[in-house]
């Protein structure tokens, strides 16, 4: 259960990280070398994104990366077989991470049959609503994957405790309004963002949208359980290539 191996984790760490890659970016064998290099420097657990025409809650980076992988060709199914292979050649859990236009159009029971036959532990889709979630959420409870939900500051403290109801393996706290990749301010008002979310989660709680640096993950410790770095990482491979992957993860430590 992915719960229990973030508490696990938990007590050899003092927080953990969660990277991010968009399937297929730059290229597939690309892609594997990023995790490969992500893995090998430490970190705790992955998202793999599946790429869509309009990820509406990336910023410009992610954004520019899922049009390249879709204009590389990459598609469902090659997404799939690649998530299956990183398992396989990886211990840590992985997590998969699209829109909702891909579930439904693969069709969701068929989708969540794939993830759990595949290894994958949970979900993040960002714009299904709980309300409409219905048949996600059945389908994951019955393969027992996690649907990883997601907090921001603006979700008042009643929806966080009802999101709470639905969620497993941890709850997803967006660090500020907006998409991914600005800077996020770390300070007392981004403190009593995670209190409230660590009241309300009942799990394990990761923060994301703006963490890049070492310092954010020292901001971090003992406030959230999980650091997730997403844009920066792309923005490595856009600037250094894949083989400078490795020594940003270390730094961060």
């Amino acid at each position: 259960m992915l719960k229990e191996y973030i508490e696990n984790k938990k007590k050899e760490k003092d927080i953990l990280l969660m990277t991010h890659i968009v399937i297929g970016y730059p290229t597939f064998a690309e892609s594997l070398r990023i995790v490969e290099e992500m893995v090998k420097a430490g970190v705790d657990l992955m998202e793999l994104q599946i790429p869509f025409s309009e990820p509406i809650a990336d910023g410009p980076v992610i954004l520019h990366a899922n049009q390249a992988a879709l204009e590389n060709g990459a598609t469902v199914k090659e997404c799939l077989e690649f998530a299956r292979k990183v398992v396989k050649s990886f211990d840590i859990p992985f997590l998969f991470m699209s829109y909702y236009n891909i579930l439904y159009k693969y069709g969701v029971a068929g989708f969540t049959e794939q993830m759990k036959q595949g290894g994958i532990k949970g979900a993040i889709v960002p714009d299904l609503p709980l309300e409409e979630g219905t048949e996600y959420l059945d389908a994951m409870a019955a393969r027992d994957l996690a649907p990883i939900y997601i907090f921001t500051p603006r979700t008042k403290e009643e929806r966080m405790r009802k999101i709470a109801q639905y969620a497993k393996g941890f709850v997803y706290c967006v660090a500020r309004k907006g998409v991914t990749g600005l800077d996020t301010a770390f300070s007392k008002q981004l403190d009593e963002y995670l209190e409230q979310c660590r009241r309300t989660a009942g799990l394990p709680i990761a923060l994301g949208f703006g963490v890049k640096e070492k310092k954010d993950i020292d901001f971090l410790k003992n406030k959230a359980d999980i650091a997730v770095i997403g844009t920066q990482t792309i923005r490595i491979v856009n600037d250094k290539g894949v083989q400078a992957v490795g020594d940003f993860i270390h730094g961060l430590r």
